[in-house]
């Protein structure tokens, strides 16, 4: 495991929502989750390789103007993960199309781990397999639709639980100038 810098040190936390991507396939939906976690002070862990080149000068032209600021952590593959995971004593909750449990069932904790898989794939048979299957959710859409957006998708599951949780260290109110 190794913690990828670009221009700022930024340390993964180990209290927060703990976002983590399954061998992303599209670099504006990596960028967006990117600038998602930003905001929301999640760290972003990323599970063996992409599919494109996480390079500073790469992730820039993709537009990914918070990269810089994102907590980021690399693992080079599931056991990696699944072993620093262990180590964290975190909860993993794995979104999956066939799933029959809702996104909005389980009580999430501030620390818990929220696991997306590829774009034109999801998560493969032996990581599902890793988890309870009460930790396998889903995001309920109409019969025989495939399933929504990636970075839709970490919006509305990270959004539920951080509710949950009181938005912890997010405002509503406005702070800026006007």
């Amino acid at each position: 495991m190794r913690l990828t810098v670009f221009s700022n040190f930024l340390q993964v936390s180990s209290r927060g929502m703990q976002i983590a991507l399954f061998e992303p396939e599209i670099p504006p939906n990596t960028g967006n989750i990117a600038r998602l976690c930003v905001l929301t002070g999640s760290p972003l862990h990323i599970i063996g390789q992409p599919s494109f080149s996480l390079s500073e000068s790469a992730v820039r032209r993709a537009g990914l103007d918070y990269w810089n600021e994102l907590q980021l952590q690399l693992h080079s593959g599931w056991t990696e993960f699944w072993d620093y995971v262990v180590q964290q004593n975190w909860k993993v909750y794995a979104l999956s199309r066939f799933a029959s449990r809702s996104y909005t069932q389980p009580q999430y904790h501030v620390n818990d781990v929220l696991l997306f898989g590829r774009e034109s794939s999801g998560l493969p048979a032996y990581i599902i397999e890793c988890l309870a299957p009460e930790s396998i959710l889903r995001i309920p859409v109409l019969p025989q639709k495939r399933s929504l957006n990636l970075a839709n998708s970490c919006a509305i599951v990270l959004y539920e639980a951080l509710r949950q949780n009181n938005f912890p260290q997010l405002t509503s109110a406005y702070e800026g100038d006007h």
